[in-house]
């Protein structure tokens, strides 16, 4: 079954690549070392920084630095790809990724960590929404791009807990280092099969002059959209830096959309986010991301901090998420998606990710593993799996193909905007309900034993009150999911520009 029929208007077919599965090997290989880099730098970070001799103060900046790079710079990294070619751009941000990783795993000081650090994020800002836009423009048969989206949107969801389990490896047994090495031959493995085996439709570049307005109003107000958000986790929300990141952001970002609408070949054409149906996935995705960073962040206090696991034994502990995506992505949702319209597959994904979540905030000092923790992980991953394949598949779908690489990076950018707001906002809340906890039970806590209890119970009672904010945003992201995305069987129908499609078109569907 082909959805060829009903493009967009003006939107080239391209024909079906005869090696296109061989290329999403060598893609879903990219992605998984961008997502496995965001969480394996995590777990060496405490060695790394006593090796270098980085300040308390100062150690946030080496996953600073990649953040405010990587989100900064992904919609102008969206837009290279659409002007150089999407392959070009992977195997360019793959080779690039791989130089910047050699270089912090052989840095000496911690400026020369940042500095690789801040290298790997305007890589990799160019390296994922090329990689993205390539499925988006090879797979186009609906039952064929279920399974390639299923596939890749395992990836991004579980990759994340893959790179706690190899960074607690490497870290114990290896040394942190290897946490940056370890790229290397992924990123050589990946550009030297994808410059063999992708072969980019043709005709789906977009060879207009670039926008630098557009690049510097957007770059600079994503920087300080994320900055502000990172600041605001270390410094406070009253913080005047803070504050003044908020309102620079504001503007900025108000003055880019003011550009777009003006300039003749815009960097990000209000068409690809005033769709309906795209801007209720993007900021659904961006909400659940929110609840997810946050939860990763706790999760792994929890287990190393409360109950004692070592790095690698935290890892694994994560490998029930892990399954439960993997399941939820390939089967439920890849099986689904050329059925059932996309809100009945993201709309009550991320509900069972709630109830995931709502069970978590039972959590206590002595909780149960087998009992709580585990049905917890696999409804989160069974949801979010179920959830994020529609999404990332409708999120590229019917984009005119010189548009491919914009609209892909905005699912990037709305997913690394949602991570920084849910690790700074999250954590928040936490800090201040476990400082409350602490100082409303410490008085009658004389022993040092007893002291030690309070303060265990204060942490994880932090954690709960944050995860109660987190059921109750992937709570409004389901909303969202339901209220806003009306497109059709998202295998199937393509959502044009401007116009959701409505449910009830009859499409024929192929049985699995």
């Amino acid at each position: 079954m082909s959805d060829t029929a009903s493009k967009a208007p003006g939107a080239i077919v391209p024909s079906a690549d005869a090696n296109r599965w061989k290329a999403l090997v060598f893609i879903a290989l990219a992605q998984l070392m961008v997502v496995l880099d965001a969480t394996i730098v995590n777990i060496a970070l405490p060695s790394a920084q006593t090796d270098l001799g980085i300040s308390d103060g100062n150690r946030q900046w080496v996953v600073t630095a990649y953040a405010l790079a990587f989100g900064g710079l992904l919609l102008f990294g969206g837009r290279i790809a659409d002007l150089w070619g999407r392959k070009r751009a992977f195997v360019l941000g793959l080779g690039g990724f791989a130089a910047a990783s050699a270089l912090g795993g052989a840095a000496t000081t911690g400026a020369m960590m940042f500095g690789a650090r801040a290298l790997q994020g305007v890589f990799g800002a160019l390296l994922a929404p090329a990689a993205l836009s390539l499925l988006a423009v090879m797979f186009t048969d609906a039952k064929e791009r279920a399974k390639a989206f299923g596939i890749y949107g395992a990836i991004a969801g579980g990759g994340g807990a893959v790179g706690l389990i190899l960074g607690g490896f490497l870290t114990e047994y290896l040394d942190w280092r290897w946490t940056f090495f370890v790229n290397v031959p992924f990123a050589v493995v990946a550009a030297a099969g994808a410059y063999f085996v992708i072969r980019e439709p043709e005709g789906g570049r977009n060879r207009n002059p670039l926008d630098i307005p557009g690049v510097l109003l957007s770059t600079l107000g994503l920087v300080a959209l994320v900055y502000g958000f990172t600041r605001a986790e270390s410094d406070g929300w009253g913080d005047a830096v803070t504050v003044s990141m908020f309102v620079a952001s504001v503007v900025l970002l108000v003055a880019f959309a003011i550009v777009e609408s003006k300039v003749k070949a815009p960097l990000l054409p209000l068409r690809v986010v005033t769709d309906r149906n795209r801007g209720g996935i993007y900021l659904s995705l961006g909400l659940a991301i929110i609840g997810m960073f946050g939860l990763f962040l706790f999760l792994t206090y929890y287990l190393q901090v409360v109950k004692g696991y070592s790095p690698v034994k935290t890892g694994f502990a994560f490998l029930p998420m892990v399954a439960g995506m993997i399941t939820g992505s390939t089967q439920i949702g890849t099986r689904l998606m050329t059925r059932v319209p996309a809100r009945l597959l993201m709309g009550p994904g991320f509900l069972v990710a709630a109830l995931g979540m709502l069970l978590l905030t039972q959590l206590e000092i002595d909780s149960s593993y087998g009992a709580l923790l585990l049905p917890a992980m696999v409804l989160l991953g069974l949801g979010m799996g179920t959830a994020f394949m529609p999404a990332m598949s409708l999120a590229t779908q019917g984009v005119e193909p010189r548009d491919a690489g914009v609209a892909s990076a905005m699912v990037n950018t709305s997913q690394q905007v949602g991570g920084a707001i849910g690790t700074a906002l999250l954590n928040t809340i936490a800090a201040s309900a476990t400082t409350s906890y602490i100082k409303d039970h410490i008085a009658g806590a004389t022993a040092r034993p007893q002291q030690q209890l309070v303060q265990l119970q204060g942490m994880v009672h932090g954690y709960t009150a944050a995860i109660w904010f987190a059921v109750g945003i992937l709570a409004v992201a389901a909303l969202i999911a339901f209220t806003f995305v009306n497109a059709g069987r998202p295998g199937s129908d393509p959502v044009a520009s401007g116009e959701g499609v409505e449910d009830e078109v009859p499409v024929p569907v192929v049985a699995h």
